[in-house]
């Protein structure tokens, strides 16, 4: 089989998914800059906002096995994470890549180039596992270092993992869903469980459950089609994903700082 498995039965193509999980994005980015997580609003945007991370993993399979050309994938990846790289440290920091510390003192360096990034890393994750004749010891080893350097970008590890389980058991349901939820559980339990720990208010990780929407969303409204093949649907997220943190990081940090 050269696709991943799907019942076929649900309602949305996966353009329209996309934009689903993009608008998801932006909200949880939005909570991000804006809407403090200790109250329900908070809660509820960034649990909306977990849906986006783990289907772009899910999509990012897809693409490596419908691509015509596996090395023009990687580099549009690559491209775009450096691009992403100066709207993503702004949003998350105020400040670019590189900047001095406060006094001039000394340089910061900040190298995170946000999920294109992770992304990238799980695409490198599934040809090493596919197109490579290593020993399954060594792979997983190999593994271990990607999912190490994807810590630089957004949904570190997790997109790495989900992307190469979505690969790997795309003609296995059950395996491929069990897979996504042991790495969400064990991923995502501490985080859960942290605030407890630290004082914060209990339920203030309780938005990471939201990634468990994602097998509802892909099983039950996903129907395997991708939809118009326009240029324009190809791109738009690429694009979209820097000039949207660059306009949020201005609003955060220009327009509405305190």
């Amino acid at each position: 089989m050269n696709q991943i498995e799907q019942k076929g039965s649900g309602f949305l193509n996966r353009n329209q998914i996309k934009y689903i999980v993009i608008l998801a994005m932006v909200i949880d980015h939005i909570a991000w800059a804006f809407v403090p997580m200790d109250n329900i609003l908070g809660q509820i945007m960034h649990f909306i906002g977990r849906l986006t991370g783990p289907t772009m993993a899910f999509f990012l399979a897809e693409g490596y096995i419908h691509t015509k050309n596996v090395k023009k994938y990687a580099i549009r990846l690559a491209v775009f994470s450096l691009i992403s790289l100066i709207p993503f440290v702004y949003f998350e920091f105020g400040v670019l890549p590189i900047s001095f510390a406060d006094g001039g003192s000394g340089i910061q360096i900040k190298p995170y180039p946000g999920v294109m990034y992770s992304l990238l890393m799980g695409l490198l994750a599934i040809c090493l596992w596919d197109r490579t004749k290593l020993s399954k010891t060594k792979k997983v080893l190999l593994t271990i270092v990607i999912c190490f350097l994807s810590t630089l970008g957004d949904w570190p590890i997790f997109d790495v993992l989900w992307s190469l389980f979505f690969f790997l058991y795309r003609e296995n349901p059950r395996k491929k869903w069990q897979a996504f939820c042991i790495v969400g559980a064990i991923c995502c339990l501490p985080m859960v469980l942290m605030p407890v720990f630290v004082g914060n208010t209990w339920w203030n990780g309780m938005y990471n459950l939201g990634i468990f929407m994602v097998p509802v969303l892909i099983n039950y409204g996903y129907n395997g089609k991708g939809g118009s093949r326009h240029a324009f649907h190809k791109w738009f997220f690429y694009l979209f994903y820097p000039l949207h943190l660059l306009i949020l990081g201005v609003l955060k940090w220009i327009v509405f700082a305190s």
